[in-house]
């Protein structure tokens, strides 16, 4: 598809800054809506997305917009630990993926045939209120628009003394094996069987195949190792599965934002943050895919009902919020101690509640169920942390 360039002082509806995950899944949820088919949207990305530069996966019991370009999916899940391992079929979920070049090209073939979309290459500078919208400044000149939807990287003046800050981060490769070695009908969702290091560090398995799998050595911790570490780690992990020759075929490096530093999701009145700057990265797990996608709804559903933005575009619950800090507070102070809580989660509830946790949809009842699952002491001491106002720290 050929960018559709405009004059730069075009105005438009709606302004979508930054064109990844937040901001063509925002896209195609417009084109979707028949009632705003005749909103001019102007999207400015400074890459051109034609590489498969990341996998998103998630676990759903409900159709979405993207089943189309599920690369894969699964329906058992193995949580292991030294002390307790078991793979669960799943019932209602199935746990999915979808690679970054076939939903660039799936979002990109619905923009190619929609005349109301404009595909601007550059860099969105600075976004500053004007008279009834929003004013661009960008690489590419200047535009104006009623709303912008802004997804690019927050950046964050961090406050360590009051919030958390740790990381998703993790290499992955995905690798071709001369004999079998992975159950292709199994997800190793949490492999904690390795050393933790004062960290919680675990392998991620996404097989496609008996000789094919994307094999990732995660951490939840602060600090980015050295690459040769994780790829030690995979190494040595390939190795207890009795695999010494392969190919690898492709990488994935990336390190995800775990905090409860504030994102809002309003910036001022017409500029509304999604994906990552408007806090879509769930706190306590990085996953943030389905939660794009539940913004997204709700974002296009307001605007085609109301023409403004819902007042609260995340619906997000403060119960929720208070659990993953809880849990962050925990992995800060004792990273090490994060395997025995997934370990007595997994052990003592269905995995289909886990999800549902995972995802806010329990009762008060089920949140009771799962915060009486996992050792008290770790979450009370977290529970005196926020209470005084300041993260717990190792010690």
């Amino acid at each position: 598809m050929q960018a559709k360039e405009s004059a730069p002082s075009a105005s438009y509806d709606y302004l979508l800054a930054g064109g990844g995950a937040a901001g063509l899944s925002l896209l195609y949820h417009l084109l979707q809506e028949p009632r705003l088919a005749d909103k001019r949207i102007l999207l400015i990305e400074p890459e051109r997305k034609d590489q498969n530069d990341r996998t998103w996966s998630f676990w759903a019991d409900a159709p979405t917009l993207f089943d189309d370009v599920v690369a894969h999916e699964w329906a058992q899940l193995a949580f292991r630990s030294p002390g307790f391992e078991q793979v669960f079929p799943l019932q209602r979920h199935r746990y999915k993926m979808i690679r970054g070049l076939d939903f660039y090209r799936f979002v990109k073939a619905a923009v190619a045939a929609a005349p109301q979309v404009t595909w601007v290459t550059g860099t969105v500078e600075r976004l500053e209120e004007a008279a009834g919208g929003v004013v661009a400044h960008t690489s590419a000149g200047t535009f104006s628009a009623r709303y912008a939807f802004d997804s690019r990287p927050p950046q964050l003046q961090k406050r360590p003394h009051k919030h958390r800050y740790l990381l998703q981060h993790f290499v992955g490769w995905e690798v071709e094996t001369e004999q079998d070695a992975f159950d292709p009908a199994t997800v190793e969702f949490m492999d904690f069987r390795g050393a933790q290091q004062q960290e919680a560090r675990f392998m991620y398995v996404l097989p496609f195949s008996k000789r094919r799998a994307l094999v990732e050595y995660t951490l939840f911790s602060a600090k980015i190792l050295p690459k040769v570490q994780y790829e030690a780690e995979i190494k040595a992990y390939l190795h207890t599965l009795g695999v010494e020759k392969y190919r690898i075929e492709a990488e994935e490096v990336g390190a995800i934002p775990m905090t409860d530093h504030p994102l809002p999701a309003v910036q001022s009145p017409h500029i509304i943050n999604i994906g990552t700057r408007g806090g879509r990265a769930k706190p306590s797990t990085g996953y943030a895919f389905k939660r794009i996608q539940q913004q997204s709804a709700r974002l296009v559903a307001a605007l085609a009902t109301t023409s403004h933005p819902p007042q609260d575009p995340t619906g997000d619950q403060w119960q929720f919020r208070l659990f993953d800090t809880l849990l962050l507070d925990a992995m800060q102070r004792r990273g090490e101690k994060t395997r025995d809580i997934f370990a007595q989660l997994f052990q003592r509830n269905p995995v289909e509640r886990i999800f549902d946790f995972l995802d806010e949809r329990t009762t008060p009842w089920q949140n009771l169920q799962v915060m009486n699952s996992v050792s008290p002491w770790p979450f009370l001491r977290s529970i005196w942390q926020v209470l005084r106002g300041q993260p717990g720290q190792r010690g």
